[in-house]
């Protein structure tokens, strides 16, 4: 799973979020998970004028999503009252089965106890997963957004 803000982040500037996020979408064992909310977000996150995303780079961040994500159905319901709003990246990752849930949002550190995906942030996937994929070179991980 990829959060929001990781997303944001990569598309504002480029370093590490964008590394990760292009390497991931290059990797053919890895399913990046949405739910059909979730890219809603993903969409209206990115045009927030505060921003300032050029329409350009909305649209080539926007088709990449449309290209290399996998919509699933929402299977449970999970309450989340740390952040009501970030309940659907749980509920993606717990109906998805990821693996690992990407973030720089904070309050997903008590969400743990809820999903059985690693929530970790950009630094700790580059350093634990992204070698350690690169030399399974198979097999399928799954990143739920």
């Amino acid at each position: 799973m990829i959060d929001t803000s990781v997303l944001v982040s990569a598309a504002i500037r480029d370093r590490l979020p964008e590394q990760v996020l292009l390497w991931c979408v290059a990797q053919p064992g890895l399913d990046w998970l949405v739910t059909a909310e979730i890219l809603e977000e993903y969409v209206e996150v990115m045009k927030r004028p505060k921003f300032g995303l050029e329409s350009a780079t909305i649209a080539w961040w926007v088709e990449l999503i449309g290209y290399r994500t996998r919509i699933i159905t929402p299977q449970v319901e999970i309450a989340f009252p740390r952040d009501r709003k970030d309940a659907k990246f749980l509920i993606c990752a717990v109906s998805g089965g990821a693996d690992v849930l990407i973030t720089g949002d904070g309050d997903f550190k008590e969400a743990r106890t809820l999903i059985r995906a690693s929530i970790v942030n950009v630094r700790q996937f580059a350093q634990c997963y992204m070698s350690d994929l690169a030399r399974k070179g198979s097999g399928s991980t799954d990143l739920s957004t």
